[in-house]
């Protein structure tokens, strides 16, 4: 864990129950000043981001109820544009706008973002701005995938505040059909194969019976 993630994390109340539960001392290292900083993103974490093709995502209303929502699209649909600033296009969906409406009274933003075949797992505090796409055309089409038709209404750019692995444990390991694919398609070939294989045994004995 960083410093600048306990710095957020850590609230009053929360070091009360540290306290309580007996691990308040474990944990206080963190927020020492020599402790890491953690709140810059580095060529490990630029990697795992742009390998991702979504994330939860979540927001608070002005009335204090949150609200978490998962943001697919292709793999590196979510950009880093430096090591303190991330981004992403937002197109139109249900039409809702609970996190856009959410965002203007309220910027702060949390991340989860998963790597479910290696059990990873990061975890970002930020900062979220919404740019409509008329403000800054060049921003928009710069995050927009050239494959997707749509046309984004905006682009979410968040200042990160803090970044945190987190533990592996209880992480269930899942992969999608795409990331199958390098496994299955040899099985494919070789039935393809087979099933050839077996055709022609078939005919070489009607022709001998």
């Amino acid at each position: 864990m960083a410093r600048a993630f306990a710095e957020i994390g850590f609230t009053p109340s929360v070091l009360s129950v540290q306290e309580q539960q007996g691990s308040a001392e474990a944990y206080s290292k963190f927020l020492l000043p020599e402790a890491d900083r953690g709140d810059r993103i580095g060529p490990v974490e630029a990697e795992f981001i742009s390998a991702r093709d979504g994330f939860y995502q979540a927001t608070v209303s002005e009335t204090g109820w949150p609200y978490v929502q998962f943001r697919g699209g292709p793999v590196g649909f979510l950009k880093v544009l430096d090591d303190k600033t991330i981004a992403y296009a937002d197109f139109r969906g249900n039409r809702q706008y609970l996190s856009a409406g959410n965002l203007k009274e309220n910027d702060r933003i949390a991340m989860i973002l998963m790597d479910y075949p290696n059990r990873r797992r990061l975890k970002i505090w930020g900062r979220a701005k919404l740019i409509d796409s008329k403000e800054d055309p060049l921003l928009t089409t710069k995050l927009k995938d050239p494959t997707y038709r749509g046309l984004p209404e905006r682009a979410v750019v968040i200042s990160v505040e803090a970044l945190d692995w987190n533990c592996p444990q209880h992480i269930p390991q899942r992969v999608t059909l795409e990331e199958l694919e390098p496994q299955l398609a040899p099985l494919r070939e070789e039935m393809a194969r087979l099933r050839s294989e077996n055709e022609r045994l078939k005919k070489e004995l009607e022709l001998n019976a």
